[in-house]
């Protein structure tokens, strides 16, 4: 089977054309996975607007409806560091319900991906670093809800702690956090996650996926999760400007792979969000972000098929 996709054109939201966040890429890599055969037309699914209770099982009231509303303050507006519009609200809004989806699509077909989503900064009463909702956050929620899924692992390898993701949970047995990322970057502040492996500066493939390889199986057979939500962040890539890791194109595939089939041959479904990449050749970026849709497509037909 062809590997479960979700997008929609709400992904793709104007914004000011100096804006460093490359919003375009989010369209360009829906087109990529298609020409390149890594998923097909059939296989991506269009993702509703999720209800309001469902962006308030994570966040306050307040909060959700002032950004919906455009009534947040100025300095809250900063802090997220996203220019508000109508039609960011409208692709922030359709993003988190597309992570709820493709949480749904993972527990029926042992992997799917999103085109987006991994916005790990959002707390519950506020936006930060270019996160807005906590679409992680709020689909582990909705999963519980829903009752199809009740222990969940977040494997969160942005290069960017998620900061948000660990206090959300911070007390909550059933979401278990584990953040690897990169020590010397953004947050300042950093929080506690079930699990934090805090990195050095320029570290490589080899150190990378060593250190990697020695916790998720442990991890794994720890929390015993009925779904892991992965958050593949491509900014520990060493050409990424927000990065300070020195990843390759081949050490991305090889953790995607790693990720990947370490669940899969324990039969644990995983629901692949995008995360941060902030590579000014947006093509580069795309081809990098694609790095884990290839591996899921390989990973669903070698391990899930049937």
């Amino acid at each position: 089977m062809a590997l479960p996709i979700v997008y929609h054109p709400d992904y793709v939201a104007p914004l000011p054309e100096a804006h460093r966040f490359p919003m375009a890429k989010f369209g360009r890599l829906h087109d990529y996975l298609l020409a390149q055969g890594i998923t097909e037309a059939e296989a991506i699914y269009q993702p509703e607007i999720p209800a309001a209770a469902w962006l308030e099982s994570v966040h306050t009231p307040e909060y959700a409806r002032a950004y919906r509303k455009g009534t947040l303050t100025a300095k809250a507006q900063r802090r997220i560091g996203l220019p508000w519009s109508p039609q960011l609200v409208q692709r922030t809004c359709r993003a988190v319900g597309g992570t709820i989806l493709t949480a749904q699509l993972a527990l029926q077909h042992g992997i799917a991906c999103n085109t987006a989503g991994g916005t790990h900064h959002a707390f519950p009463s506020y936006g930060s670093g270019f996160c807005i909702f906590n679409d992680l956050a709020i689909a582990a929620r909705v999963m519980q809800q829903l009752g199809l899924a009740q222990q969940i692992l977040i494997v969160d390898l942005d290069v960017h702690q998620g900061d948000g993701t660990a206090w959300i949970f911070r007390d909550d047995p059933s979401v278990f956090t584990f953040s690897m990322h990169c020590e010397s970057n953004f947050p300042g502040t950093k929080q506690q996650s079930d699990l934090d492996v805090p990195l050095p500066d320029g570290l490589d493939d080899d150190g990378y996926l060593q250190i990697l390889a020695s916790h998720l199986p442990a991890l794994l057979q720890q929390v015993q999760p009925d779904l892991v939500l992965y958050d593949a962040g491509v900014d520990t890539h060493v050409g990424d400007r927000l990065g300070k890791l020195a990843l390759s194109d081949r050490g991305l595939y090889r953790r995607e792979m790693q990720v990947l089939s370490t669940c899969a041959a324990l039969s644990v479904p995983v629901a692949c969000v995008i995360g941060g990449g902030y590579d000014r050749d947006l093509d580069a970026l795309v081809q990098r972000h694609a790095l884990l849709h290839r591996a899921a497509a390989t990973v669903l037909e070698t391990h899930c098929a049937g």
